[in-house]
């Protein structure tokens, strides 16, 4: 109580524009607070700390994807890791190509221990925009053998090059009708938000969608076949050393497989 009174002595002795100042700061700081106590969360945003990062728990269908960038993986740790009440990582992809002709140093032994794991896999090509499109569904078809029980084939397309965006748009239809095609299944199509107003929508929306859009606690704007959504790049998985993708599933067990062969 004396330090109170000492408050208001001392509060009382100040200017009024210093009062004012004052009354108008720790009301930002009051409405900051109240803001962040009761604010709407309709995805359940959760702190996980095996993670190190938040999930949208609304969703029970998490999951990853990884490239030589990620290591030598170690497959047991991943399948044997759980979080929050007993979840665990239920699906994986994993980079296969990228280009004309390169393939993934560590595609074929991700691809073969994804399996034995238990997660539901699926394989990635990342799409050069500055190289042709034949070769690129090529490489990846040569590269990728998928089974019954496996997710669709993915394009990753998120680089731009000095194409008309026309041109490009037109080519990425080449590769989605070959890779097509070949599996009998519509490929996933992967990408940003720029990159989707730019070259996905309006052109592509019959296509199983997959966004990475880190900015958003509530997607809005994508169209009906939004499936996928990489909401964070920076979680931690027992096996895998350095950060990994995280990505959550917006349906249910009925629509993913839906998505596979």
């Amino acid at each position: 109580m004396i330090f109170l009174r000492m408050l208001q002595t001392r509060f009382r002795r100040l200017s009024p524009g210093r009062r004012l100042r004052i009354i108008l700061l720790f009301s930002v700081i009051f409405a900051t607070v109240l803001y962040f106590a009761f604010r709407k969360n309709p995805n359940k945003w959760t702190k996980v700390s095996e993670l190190g990062i938040t999930l949208p728990l609304k969703y029970a269908i998490h999951g990853i994807d990884v490239s030589h960038h990620n290591g030598l993986i170690d497959w047991k740790d991943v399948q044997h890791m759980r979080f929050e009440d007993d979840m665990k990582l239920e699906f994986v992809f994993l980079k296969a190509t990228e280009g004309i002709t390169h393939a993934d140093r560590q595609f074929e032994r991700n691809w073969k221990h994804a399996r034995k794991s238990g997660l539901k896999r699926g394989a990635y090509h990342f799409y050069i925009p500055w190289r042709e499109p034949v070769g690129q569904a090529k490489n990846f078809i040569n590269s990728v053998d998928l089974s019954e029980g496996d997710l669709a084939p993915v394009l990753d397309i998120e680089q731009n090059s000095l194409k008309s965006d026309e041109k490009i748009i037109q080519e990425i239809g080449v590769w989605l009708e070959l890779v097509e095609e070949h599996y009998h299944k519509k490929p996933i199509i992967y990408t940003n938000p720029n990159f989707y107003k730019k070259f996905i929508e309006g052109n592509y929306d019959d296509y199983p969608l997959w966004i990475a859009d880190y900015s958003k606690e509530v997607l809005k704007g994508y169209g009906h076949q939004l499936w996928f959504w990489q909401h964070n790049k920076n979680g931690w998985v027992k096996g895998i050393k350095g950060t990994v993708d995280f990505n959550v599933f917006l349906g249910n067990e009925s629509d993913l497989e839906s998505l596979c062969l």
